[in-house]
Parts: C-alpha cells; sequence; structure tokens
C-alpha cells in the first residue's frame, strides 16, 4: 500500500525513495562497486596462488588449506567491528579505510620469504575485507531509491564477478608466467591503496547515519544533491529526529530475533559451500590431472557464469521478491554443487561449474539485497556485520575440511556437503521478511 505522505512532511529519506535512478547514484554504485571488485579480486587470487605454491614449495594440503582459511578468521573479525565502527563514525570513513587496511597487506604478500609471513598477512587482508563488504551494500541500500533498491544492490554485488574475473586472468595470464608470477599477482593488490585515498571524498556518507548523528545540515545537503541531479524540487523536511520504536536497539530484541536467526543461517551455509568450491577449484583440478594452466583456464571459464546469474538475480529480485528469489537460487546452487562432485569429463566439469557459479553468485546478490533492509538505522551496519561475520565463520572452516572430506569421500562427498548445506540456506531463507518496494525502517 502506497505511503500517505504529503509533499510537504516529506522525511529526507522518503525524499531519496521518491527519486528515480540518476548520474549520482551510479556514481555511488560504480564508487562502492570499484572497491567491491578489487575485494573479489584478492580473495580469487589466492586461489590461485595457492595452486602454484602447492607445487613451488612443495606445501601439503593442510598447509594449503590454512592459507586458504586464515584470511576468513580475518574476515570475521573485520565484519564485525566494521560494522560496529560504520555505526559509530559513518560508512564511508570506515569503507576508505577497509581498502586501504587490505591493499596495503596484498601488497606486501608480494614479498614474504615464508609460509608464516603469508599467513600473517592474510590475516591483515582478511580483516580489512571483512569490513569493507557490508559497510559497502549499507551505504549502497540508504541511498537507493525503494522500488529499485535490490535491483541495485544486485548490481553492487555484481562488481564481485568483475574482480573475481580479473582474478582468473590474472591466475591464467602472469602466476603460470614465472617462477615469481605469483607475486606480480598479489603485486596487484596494491591498487585498492590509491583507490582508497579517492573513495574517502568521492563517495555521500549516508543521510540516516547524518541524522542519526544530529548532523542535519550535512544531511539536508546530501538530499539535495541527489534531487538537482534528478531535477526535483526539494521541500523542507522536519529536523526533529525520528522517533525510535521500542526494542528496536538490538538484532536481538524480539522484533528482529527471528530474522537475525534466519539471515545468520543462510550466510553461515552460503560461505561454507562457495568458498570451501571455490577456493579449492584449481588446486583440485590440478590434483585430478589436469596442467597448472588447464585448471586455470576451466575456472576463468566457470568465473565468467557469474555476470549472468547477477542479471537474472537483479532482474528476479524486484519481480519475484528477496525471499523466494534467494531461496530458488540458493536451491539451484544445491543441485549444481553435487552434478560437480559427479563430473569427470572436462565437458561435465565445466558446464556444472559454470551452473554452480550462476547460481552461488546470483544467491550472494540477493543476500546482500536483503541484509540492510531488515534492521533500523542504528544497527543496520551491526546487523548486516554481525551476520557477515558469522558466516565467516563457515568460511574458515570450509577450506580446512576439504581435505579431510576428500579422503572420506573423493568430491563426491566434498560437494554433497556443500549441496546440503545450500539446501538448508534455501530452507532458511524462506524464514525472512519480504521487504521489496518498502522503505527502510528509521
Amino acid at each position: 500500500m502506497a505511503e500517505a505522505v504529503s509533499d510537504t512532511t516529506l522525511t529526507r529519506s522518503q525524499r531519496l525513495d521518491r527519486l528515480p535512478f540518476t548520474r549520482k547514484h551510479a556514481r555511488l554504485l560504480v564508487g562502492s562497486g570499484l572497491g567491491w571488485a578489487l575485494d573479489a579480486m584478492d580473495v580469487g587470487l589466492i586461489s590461485f596462488v595457492m595452486a602454484a605454491l602447492a607445487g613451488q614449495w612443495k606445501l601439503d594440503s593442510t598447509t594449503l588449506s590454512w592459507i586458504g582459511s586464515i584470511g576468513f578468521v580475518g574476515m570475521a573479525i573485520g565484519a564485525s567491528l566494521g560494522g560496529l565502527l560504520a555505526d559509530r563514525i559513518g560508512r564511508r570513513q570506515v569503507f576508505a579505510l577497509t581498502l586501504l587496511v587490505y591493499g596495503v597487506a596484498t601488497g606486501a604478500s608480494a614479498l614474504v620469504t615464508s609460509v608464516g609471513m603469508l599467513i600473517v598477512l592474510r590475516f591483515i587482508v582478511g580483516v580489512g575485507l571483512g569490513a569493507e563488504l557490508p559497510v559497502a551494500s549499507t551505504l549502497v541500500s540508504e541511498y537507493a531509491p525503494k522500488a529499485i533498491r535490490g535491483r541495485v544492490v544486485v548490481a553492487l554485488e555484481a562488481f564481485w564477478a568483475i574482480g573475481w574475473i580479473l582474478a582468473a586472468l590474472i591466475g591464467y595470464l602472469v602466476v603460470p608466467s614465472s617462477p615469481d608470477g605469483w607475486r606480480w599477482a598479489l603485486a596487484v593488490g596494491v591498487i585498492p591503496t590509491a583507490y582508497a585515498a579517492a573513495i574517502r571524498w568521492g563517495l555521500p556518507e549516508s543521510v540516516r547515519f547524518l541524522e542519526s548523528k544530529g548532523r542535519v545540515e550535512q544531511a539536508e545537503a546530501a538530499v539535495r544533491d541527489f534531487e538537482q541531479a534528478a531535477g526535483v524540487e526539494p521541500v523542507p523536511s522536519p529536523d526533529a529526529p525520528v522517533a525510535k520504536a521500542a526494542g528496536t536497539d538490538s538484532i536481538w530484541s524480539p522484533a528482529y530475533r527471528a530474522r537475525t536467526i534466519a539471515l545468520w543461517t543462510v550466510w553461515f551455509c552460503i560461505n561454507l559451500s562457495y568458498y570451501g568450491a571455490f577456493i579449492w577449484i584449481p588446486t583440485l583440478l590440478v590434483q585430478r590431472g589436469f596442467p597448472l594452466v588447464r585448471s586455470f583456464e576451466f575456472t576463468l571459464i566457470i568465473t565468467l557464469a557469474q555476470l549472468p546469474g547477477y542479471a537474472v538475480a537483479a532482474w528476479l529480485i524486484e519481480k519475484w521478491g528477496r525471499r523466494l528469489t534467494l531461496s530458488v537460487f540458493l536451491a539451484g546452487s544445491a543441485f549444481a554443487a553435487a552434478a560437480f562432485g559427479f563430473a569427470t569429463t572436462e565437458v561435465l566439469i565445466v558446464m556444472t561449474g559454470c551452473a554452480l557459479s550462476f547460481f552461488n553468485l546470483g544467491a550472494w546478490g540477493a543476500l546482500y539485497a536483503v541484509g540492510p533492509e531488515l534492521y533500523p538505522t542504528a544497527v543496520r551496519g551491526k546487523g548486516t556485520g554481525a551476520a557477515a561475520a558469522f558466516g565467516r565463520i563457515a568460511s574458515m572452516i570450509a577450506p580446512l575440511s576439504v581435505p579431510l572430506l576428500l579422503g572420506a569421500g573423493g568430491m563426491v562427498l566434498v560437494f554433497g556437503v556443500f549441496g546440503v548445506a545450500f539446501l538448508l540456506a534455501a530452507g532458511a531463507a524462506l524464514f525472512l521478511p519480504e521487504h521489496a518496494g518498502l522503505a527502510l525502517e528509521s
């Protein structure tokens, strides 16, 4: 049902919600998305580095698992801290700081001389990366018009595919080129450092955050910038803070407890399956007898299927709603994961891998759209960050579990477990409330 509000009593949030998508929105989306893509590139590169170091440094599966997992320990800590800081000091500042942290640490990783040094730096990289992702999605959600908010956030998440494709290209072209190819690949990670210097000044701060801190003049100026870009006449908004409903100051209050449990379940299961699969796929293909370059070629093709996955999810999320779109893509991921475990020929490996990539990344897009919609402004960063942090526990477990599962039942068991996790996530998604077309809570 349409909101019954007069043009003379619109809040600043309602003024943002009524706007069409403009170049200001596009600039915010691309500015946040480039940081997102650089994050994905970093995460993707480590899977190719692992495959190269397995041969060059003669590393066993346990050591490789720790290299793949330690970043997610940092991501869990970073997601919690990033969400808390975003609610205290602002979305934009945290976004810039986290880009700087992980960019410097990734560049330094190119100079390591031991596994210990690499593991320490991967942990620091994870802290920066884990804090950035929920903060960026929260900032974009709070500016996107409500009629297309889900689609805009899925578009933001689609930058992840661009970053992972860049990682696959670097892995395919650079890593096998020389014994130090993996070092050159990691050196690319310094790019976010330069980007962080510009991002601090290039993106607007959240209007809802500014209002919550009493910075109404800055909030009004930010809204008017977007109204001017849309050619919409600004209307005065009341400066009095919006009254907060009782029991909405915690993600575990009775009003939010059920959705928090459902959201955390989805985050845990999707992290377990996604990172367990995609961090290990290049190495698993090499272990199955494919040459390093051929393994990287397969991974690149599989990665390209992420883009249409995001595109379809972006279209469906406003047609079907968040809950159904997320659940369907998670169910598709489950069947694709099981099929990949049984694939033995090159054609089947690529086909089932592409299906897994398509459905899994479409699900990620829908998940990032859902999270910020579930909580009011005061705990929105905390709510999305805490769910991401809980999911990172699964990210730590996943790479470590693959060698054990391989030994117990081979590829069939590995991807069968991931398929079950996807199915559990699909079921949990059905318990999330539907917020398509609704304004964000103040």
